[in-house]
């Protein structure tokens, strides 16, 4: 099927024609032209025009399009969820999670955008405000550049454009080209919706030509990016003088105590380590086991392994489909082999079949392999045995990055134990590092980001204090 990029309230032509396709039957299911310099500039043009339009629309009118768009994508649940699971590759089970994900995230944004508001400032608390009344109020930024991943195509898009909306900004939208699809279907709601010609333009392209274009222009206030270290890096590198809100990557760390019921924890893990492929910034990497539990719950977390059902994502018996292209798969076969090579040992997993990787268990590891130091990104998990609670929270925590951390035990002292040593942007208790509930806080410390999401903690990153100061008489 035939898709065009979506500017200024218009579906336009552009440059060379790319090519979606099935993850796992690698047929091609749409195209789309790629954006060229002057169709990001368009975008911006139009985003820039509309920016004043979206920062006067009132609240409730802000929020009746979030909520239609929210109603809207709760009636084509299925259109959305197929077309997610056969683009990304995403097991259909997991498919329609996300759609529900994306249905509550635009919700949430309908609620918050009529709660944006500032508070008074009791200025003659210093001698110099005596005779002055103070307050503040939110200003949306302007035109934000959102840059999303293919991991989430409807979600993680969802937790960029909707609070955008909600706080009265524009937006222009660059999808992961091997995900564009469901960012296409997502525009058509949101213009069914009502949200007027300009405030959401969908331009096409790799991250080093349109990407850069977007981030560089002087026209957008606000960058807002998920994705790997490096990129985020360039980012800040030549962003300018602009606001930049940056989500990237884990070594998702799992602390086990012994007190835990290993079986649950194992279930439990083998899902947040191999769903949609492992390709989930907070997916379940390392897990740290105290020496006395280790191996019956390195056992249970085997089995729970092999119990996973790996195939065609749109197969409703499935739980782990393809990754997102073959070089992806390759190159996680590499990271395992090397640490076989190592001395790491495969207890289960380590196959390969096309961009199929199975799921893989492995133990005998040492912090500085690539599968235990860098991002796997893949269905990758490392069982790793220490000698005590407070060794395995030092393990856990020696990584540069910051996302989010679990630890499951029953004692309480434990849990403040935890909460304390960990220098991570969330500590899950008595569930994997995958939790997230889309109206929390959710964001990185130290190389994992900057700033959050969550709606009304993305509102505040999308908009400006305005202080005002009234002297009296």
């Amino acid at each position: 099927m035939e898709y065009k990029l979506f500017i200024d309230g218009r579906w336009v032509d552009g440059g060379p024609r790319l090519e979606v396709r099935n993850k796992y039957t690698g047929e091609v299911i749409g195209a789309l032209p790629t954006a060229r310099r002057e169709d990001v500039d368009a975008a911006i043009a139009a985003a820039a025009q509309a920016a004043p339009q979206m920062a006067e629309m009132p609240a409730h009118k802000r929020s009746e399009i979030l909520a239609k768009t929210s109603a809207l994508i709760r009636e084509r649940r299925e259109e959305f969820a197929r077309t997610i699971a056969a683009e990304a590759g995403k097991a259909l089970k997991y498919a329609r999670a996300e759609v529900d994900r994306g249905i509550t995230t635009f919700a949430i944004a309908a609620e918050e955008a009529k709660r944006i508001h500032g508070e008074t400032v009791p200025l003659d608390a210093v001698p110099a405000g005596e005779g002055y009344f103070g307050f503040w109020v939110r200003r949306p930024v302007g035109v934000i550049a959102a840059i999303s991943p293919f991991n989430f195509p409807l979600n993680l898009v969802a937790h960029k454009v909707a609070p955008a909306i909600a706080a009265g900004n524009s937006v222009v939208l660059k999808p992961a080209s091997t995900t564009p699809l469901t960012a296409v279907k997502l525009c058509q709601v949101l213009t069914e919706a009502g949200l007027p010609p300009g405030a959401l333009n969908l331009v096409v392209g790799s991250g080093s030509t349109v990407g850069e274009w977007l981030v560089t222009d002087p026209r957008v206030a606000k960058v807002t990016f998920t994705g790997s270290p490096p990129v985020g890096e360039r980012i800040l590198a030549i962003a300018g003088i602009k606001k930049v809100t940056l989500e990237l990557g884990n070594t998702s760390p799992v602390v086990v105590a012994p007190d835990a019921d290993l079986e649950f924890v194992a279930k439990r893990c083998a899902v947040g380590a191999y769903y949609n492929s492992g390709q989930v910034c907070i997916s379940v990497q390392r897990i740290y086991s105290q020496r006395q539990v280790y191996e019956p719950f390195t056992e249970q977390f085997v089995k729970a392994s092999e119990a996973m059902v790996v195939g065609d994502p749109l197969d409703e018996r499935v739980d782990v489909g393809p990754m997102i292209d073959v070089r992806e798969a390759e190159r996680i076969e590499g990271w395992v082999q090397e640490a076989q090579a190592g001395g790491a040992r495969v207890l289960t997993g380590g196959k390969r079949e096309g961009a199929v990787y199975w799921p893989t268990v492995l133990t005998d590891v040492r912090p500085e392999m690539r599968v235990v130091a860098e991002e796997a990104f893949a269905p990758v998990a490392a069982v790793i045995a220490c000698d005590d609670f407070e060794e395995a929270l030092r393990q856990a925590d020696a990584t540069p990055y910051g996302l989010q951390v679990a630890v499951f035990t029953r004692d309480i002292q434990r849990v403040f134990q935890a909460i304390k040593r960990l220098n991570f942007g969330g500590v899950i208790i008595n569930d994997t590092p995958v939790f997230r509930a889309d109206h929390m806080p959710y964001g990185g410390n130290r190389r994992s980001g900057l700033g959050r999401e969550g709606v009304r903690y993305a509102i505040e990153e999308m908009t400006n204090i305005q202080m005002v100061a009234i002297r009296l008489g």
